[in-house]
């Protein structure tokens, strides 16, 4: 059944239109439908849709900033940015030697003059203490201008640069800009604005190799940070843009790309206010210095370095590994006219005669020499070789050439010292005679035969320990140690300022003729000993040591110590001033001042010698053979074009050339000696033209012999009372207290010896002091003296500069065994 009855409308609808009205009718009651978009415009979301979006936007990005802020944080500084050279400088403060792979000096803000910071600040931010870390505009105007072609432009802020430079790296990469947009806001909150510059200023690359501005103004202009002028900062702000590209050095074709960069600089600084224009109008492009190759540790800056190095890790200032770190400011004590002098003077004596191809020798010559002030043991000059890129061995610090007869001296000393006799029982004086005969036996010995040999094997038959010293005689000096007693000789030697360990100083009688392979650097130690009255103050390389600007490193204590009594000291030096005024080192006078010295030649005439000192420097030079392939020791015979090269001739020049042009200026100063007395009438010492010495004397002989009897040797008592009688009193310097000490008896009982004022009269020699049995007496299984044979049975030797001449077959100095004794020695081949 067909239901006819209309459904009900649905719910909000209208009433139904009656079934007559038209279609098309509209109820007037009821507002017209919106309008349907049609076409392209139904693509475009509504303007509801639209407001939805942004504020969906506005709060994710607002949730992105706070979880970055939040998420992101400030790391540690990268490797390659925290990495510094260490410099190096003299001890007036200018610069000696960097070392290191990256050219990064970091200094304190302070440290750059006021105008190089205003210059950075003028090309790269001059908002920077007004503005924040960040600045959107800029980044998006830097971005638009590298778009257009405008150069490449980062639009990033001095602190956003630091960022990547100290935090991040150079990569070009969202993630690492998201990160340096983050780390820049949150750097700039927790560090100061200065805090942020100087870090900026230390991390920027300005070409050449140099990182940070300190680097920069000693490679473009060779001065400090801190000398920086207006013209010349703006220069290195300029190269900030594009380093190597405005280099006008390296690129001159670019002159006028880095002169528009430079005026923008300035322009800058006047339109900020940090720069008048009057002072504007009369700035100058400063030209750089032509860029120099990488010559960080040629010439003398590599032996320089490499010592000071060695010095702060022998004595436990710094270890290696701290030096490897970097940003160690360290002021040596070489003073510069001094270390120039001794260059320029090895150059003119040594290095000009040198003539490789013409003659074979000259190829195996090398050189080394130091300078010590005796009253502080501050090393003032050394030459270590012609360039350290060239021969890396350090000429003034190896240990594997013999001293020769500049060990001498340290015999003579510990005779005085020690108030030794012949073995005869004589009193060991200045004036006592020895047998000078080449190749006598030495007696008292308990070990093998020794015959030294003198020089040219010639024999002086009774001759003065003074005159023996002055002509370098080795039977009287080979006897005298045997007579002091080669432990004493040894002990005396260490207390100078010879290492214990010193190589072959073994003690056997050849040890008097310097069999012993101590430095140029060791034997001007102990010179200098002698120089300051017997005073020993350990040598230092280091004046003062700072660590990134700030900070200074501790030193140790160099507390200085009476090594010898001050009248063995002054005794033996005015018998070395006889080795100058008239003995085989008369080319020294040339120096022009009261001098003292000892020349010396190693075996085979591999290495000469002079070791010699004023009142106020001491300074020792080596002259070596060595082949440059194998590193053999070789003789010098034909090098420089000279028969022979002996300890008289060139050493002595070189010295005395040095010395002269050292002291150029300074008054020369008179040696102030207090001599033992018995030491008789020292004739050559005072015939010194213009020497203005004075000398006072111990009483004279005929109240005694002027020395402690054997068994109690000065300087090896206890400090007791009983050791020191009574004070006595002094002319002199006063060095020390003078009432310290008193007299010792003299072997008869009467009589005194008058020891020098500061002598410490506690100082503790060290277990075995006395333990030598008598003045002569060897110590028991003693080993066979070094050197007593050889292939070609030449012996070290000395002679005056006018005896040079080619090699004599039988030369003096060592010593010959006879076959049957020959291999009791183990190192037959060892040098004299």
């Amino acid at each position: 059944m067909k239901n006819d009855r209309r459904k009900e409308p649905f719910p909000g609808w209208g009433p139904e239109r009656p079934p007559d009205t038209p279609a098309t009718a509209r109820d007037p009651e009821r507002p017209a439908p919106a309008a349907r978009r049609k076409g392209w415009r139904r693509a475009l979301p509504t303007w509801r849709f639209t407001l939805l979006g942004l504020v969906a936007v506005i709060l994710l990005g607002a949730a992105s900033l706070a979880a970055g802020y939040h998420l992101v944080k400030i790391p540690r500084a990268n490797a390659a940015a925290t990495m510094q050279s260490n410099v190096f400088l003299y001890a007036d403060g200018s610069r000696l030697a960097r070392d290191g792979d990256v050219n990064r000096e970091s200094v304190e803000l302070s440290q750059v003059s006021e105008d190089a910071r205003h210059a950075v600040l003028a090309a790269e931010d001059r908002d920077f203490y007004d503005g924040s870390g960040v600045d959107p505009q800029a980044m998006v105007r830097g971005a638009w201008n590298t778009v257009t072609g405008k150069g490449r432009q980062s639009g990033s802020t001095i602190t956003q640069q630091y960022v990547k430079n100290y935090y991040l790296g150079q990569e070009q990469t969202l993630t690492r800009k998201g990160k340096e947009f983050f780390i820049a806001i949150k750097l700039d909150r927790e560090k100061s604005k200065d805090d942020i510059l100087q870090g900026y200023l230390n991390t920027s690359y300005f070409g050449r190799n140099t990182y940070g501005i300190q680097a920069a103004a000693q490679a473009y202009y060779g001065i400090d940070a801190s000398e920086l002028d207006a013209a010349q900062g703006a220069y290195l702000a300029a190269l900030l843009n594009s380093p190597n590209a405005y280099d006008v050095d390296a690129h001159p074709e670019n002159r006028e790309k880095a002169l528009v960069r430079w005026n923008y600089v300035l322009d800058g600084m006047v339109k900020e206010g940090w720069l008048s224009r009057t002072e504007r109008a009369t700035l100058a492009f400063p030209a750089p210095r032509p860029n120099r190759a990488n010559t960080a540790l040629s010439g003398q800056r590599g032996y320089v370095v490499n010592a000071v190095k060695a010095y702060l890790a022998e004595h436990g200032i710094l270890r290696e590994a701290d030096l490897e770190g970097g940003g160690y400011r360290i002021w040596t004590t070489l003073r510069r006219p001094a270390q120039e002098a001794l260059v320029a003077a090895v150059e003119e004596e040594v290095l000009e005669n040198l003539k490789p191809e013409v003659r074979d020798a000259d190829r195996n010559v090398r050189a080394g020499a130091a300078a010590m002030d005796p009253r502080t043991g501050k090393v003032v000059a050394m030459y270590g070789g012609t360039d350290y890129v060239k021969q890396y061995t350090n000429n003034a610090t190896r240990r594997d050439f013999q001293v020769g007869s500049t060990f001498k001296p340290f015999v003579l000393a510990a005779a005085l010292e020690h108030g030794a006799h012949t073995h005869d029982g004589r009193p060991i004086t200045p004036q006592t005679m020895y047998d000078g005969t080449s190749k006598r036996a030495v007696e008292g010995w308990p070990g093998a035969r020794y015959t030294p040999e003198n020089e040219d094997d010639q024999s002086y038959g009774e001759i003065s320990v003074s005159e023996a010293t002055d002509k370098s005689v080795n039977a009287v000096y080979a006897q005298m140690a045997v007579d002091v007693g080669p432990d004493r000789v040894h002990r005396t030697a260490v207390r100078l300022g010879l290492p214990e360990r010193t190589p072959d100083l073994i003690a056997s009688p050849s040890m008097a003729l310097g069999t012993a392979t101590a430095s140029v650097l060791d034997m001007t130690q102990a010179y200098a000993t002698l120089a300051d009255h017997g005073r020993h103050r350990p040598y230092t390389l280091v004046e003062k040591i700072t660590r990134s600007g700030s900070g200074t490193v501790s030193l140790p204590d160099r507390k200085p110590s009476q090594a010898i009594d001050r009248v063995a000291a002054d005794t033996t030096t005015s018998v070395l001033r006889g080795v100058v005024a008239g003995g085989t080192a008369t080319a020294a006078q040339a120096a022009g001042r009261p001098a003292a010295g000892k020349t010396g030649t190693a075996e085979e005439d591999t290495a000469a010698w002079f070791a010699g000192y004023t009142p106020d420097l001491v300074a020792v030079v080596s002259v070596m053979g060595q082949d440059p392939k194998t590193a053999a020791h070789k003789p010098l015979y034909g090098a420089m074009g000279l028969g022979r090269i002996n300890g008289g001739g060139v050493p002595a020049r070189v010295w005395a050339e040095f010395v002269k042009d050292a002291t150029k200026g300074e008054q020369a100063g008179a040696f102030d000696l207090q001599v033992r007395s018995g030491s008789g009438d020292l004739k050559l010492p005072y015939a010194v033209p213009s020497d203005g010495a004075s000398a006072s004397a111990s009483p004279s002989a005929e109240q005694g012999d002027g020395f402690p009897e054997s068994g109690t040797p000065e300087g090896d008592g206890d400090g007791s009372s009983e050791d020191q009688g009574e004070a006595s009193e002094f002319s002199g310097d006063g060095h020390g207290d003078e009432d310290s000490t008193g007299p010792a008896a003299g072997p008869d009982g009467e009589g005194t010896v008058l020891p020098s004022p500061g002598y410490d009269p506690g100082y503790d020699p060290g277990p075995g002091a006395d333990g030598v049995p008598g003045d002569a007496a060897p110590p028991a299984h003693q080993a066979s003296p070094p050197g007593e044979h050889h292939p070609h049975g030449h012996q070290p030797h000395d002679q005056p500069p006018h005896h040079q001449a080619p090699h004599h077959p039988s030369s003096q100095g060592g010593a010959h065994l006879p076959p049957h004794e020959q291999q009791a020695w183990p190192w037959p081949h060892l040098a004299l």
